[in-house]
C-alpha cells in the first residue's frame, strides 16, 4: 500500500512538473514570436547595434534581477566555479556564440522585411530539434511521433521549396537554436547562472563596438528609441529564463514541438500586420506542421492517459 501511494505522488510531481514545464516553453515562445513588433521599433538602427545592445543590456538587466531576488551569491558563486572547469566553460561559450549567432540572424530577417523566412526558420528547428534528441539525447519517438516529425517535415519541404532556392538564413537559425538548446539540456545549470554567465562572457565585446565601432555615439538616438535597445535586455532575458527552465522539466521533443507557438504568430504578424506575401504553397506547407501539431498532441494525450490507467490498476 505504502509503495502505491509513494508511486502515486511521485507521478503526481512529475505531472506537476510537466505541466510547469509546458507553460514555462510555451510563455517563451509566446514571446518570441511576438518579438518583431518590438525589434520594429527599433527604427533605422542598423542590425549589429541593435545586436550589440541586446547583448549589453541582457546581462545588465540579469545582474539586476540576481540582485533584487537575493540570487548573487549562489549565482556568483556558481559561475566561480563553472569557470574553475575548462570543459564546462567551452560548453557555456560555445551556446552564447550559438545565440548570439541566432539573435543577429532573427533581427536581420525581421529589418530586412523578411518576417516570413524567420518564421520558417522556427519552424524547421523543431525537426532539428527530434534529430539532436534522438542523436545526442536517446529520446524515442513513438509511432505517432514518428508521423507528426514526418508531417512537419513534409511542411517545411514544400516551405522550402517554395522559396525558389536555399533558405539559408532560416537553416542557419534553426541550427543555432537547436544546437544552443541541445546545450541547455546536458549543461544542467541554474537558468540564473546561466544566462548570467552567457551575457557576462560576451559583454565587453558588445561594449567595446557601441563604444568604438557603432555608427552612432552610444545612446545617441532619440528617447524612444534609446530606450527601446535598453529594453532589449529585458524581453530577451525574460523567455530565456523560461525557455531554460522548460527544457529543465520537460522532453527536449516536446520542447521542439512547443516552438511552432513563435513561428505561427511570426507568419500572422507578417502577413497581417507587415503586409508580407502568403502565397497558397505556403497555406498548405502550414496545413502540414498543424496537423503534425495535432499528431504529436493526441499521441502524447493517449501515452499520459494510458499510463495514468496502469498506475490506477
Amino acid at each position: 500500500m505504502k509503495v502505491i501511494v509513494e508511486r502515486s505522488v511521485s507521478m503526481e510531481n512529475q505531472a506537476k512538473e510537466k505541466k510547469l514545464g509546458i507553460l514555462a516553453g510555451g510563455g517563451a515562445y509566446f514571446l518570441w514570436g511576438c518579438l518583431p513588433v518590438y525589434w520594429k521599433l527599433a527604427g533605422d538602427v542598423s542590425d549589429l547595434e541593435i545586436l550589440a545592445h541586446r547583448i549589453l543590456w541582457s546581462f545588465v538587466f540579469m545582474v539586476l534581477l540576481v540582485f533584487c531576488f537575493g540570487k548573487s551569491k549562489d549565482v556568483f558563486g556558481e559561475i566561480t566555479t563553472i569557470l574553475k572547469q575548462p570543459k564546462l566553460t567551452l560548453a557555456i561559450t560555445l551556446a552564447t556564440l550559438l545565440i548570439s549567432a541566432n539573435w543577429f540572424i532573427f533581427i536581420f530577417s525581421v529589418n530586412s522585411n523578411n518576417i516570413l523566412s524567420a518564421s520558417m526558420g522556427y519552424y524547421i528547428n523543431p525537426i532539428v530539434n527530434v534529430i539532436l534528441a534522438t542523436i545526442f539525447l536517446k529520446e524515442r519517438l513513438s509511432n505517432g511521433e514518428k508521423i507528426a516529425v514526418l508531417s512537419a517535415a513534409i511542411g517545411v519541404i514544400i516551405l522550402t521549396w517554395s522559396q525558389g532556392s536555399i533558405p539559408w538564413p532560416a537553416i542557419c537559425m534553426a541550427m543555432t537554436f537547436g544546437l544552443y538548446g541541445l546545450i541547455k539540456k546536458m549543461v544542467q545549470i541554474n537558468p540564473w547562472t546561466g544566462l548570467t554567465l552567457e551575457t557576462m562572457i560576451i559583454a565587453p565585446f558588445a561594449l567595446i563596438y557601441l563604444l568604438f565601432f557603432a555608427e552612432h555615439s552610444f545612446l545617441s538616438y532619440s528617447t524612444q528609441v534609446d530606450l527601446v535597445l535598453v529594453g532589449a535586455g529585458i524581453v530577451t532575458a525574460i523567455p530565456l529564463l523560461l525557455f531554460a527552465e522548460g527544457t529543465k522539466r520537460i522532453s527536449y521533443t516536446m520542447i521542439g514541438f512547443l516552438q511552432y507557438l513563435a513561428p505561427t504568430l511570426m507568419l500572422v504578424m507578417a502577413v497581417v500586420i507587415y503586409d508580407e506575401t502568403f502565397t497558397l504553397i505556403q497555406g498548405i506547407s502550414f496545413l502540414f506542421i498543424w496537423i503534425a501539431l495535432i499528431i504529436y498532441t493526441a499521441s502524447n494525450l493517449f501515452r499520459s492517459a494510458k499510463s495514468r490507467k496502469a498506475a490506477a490498476n
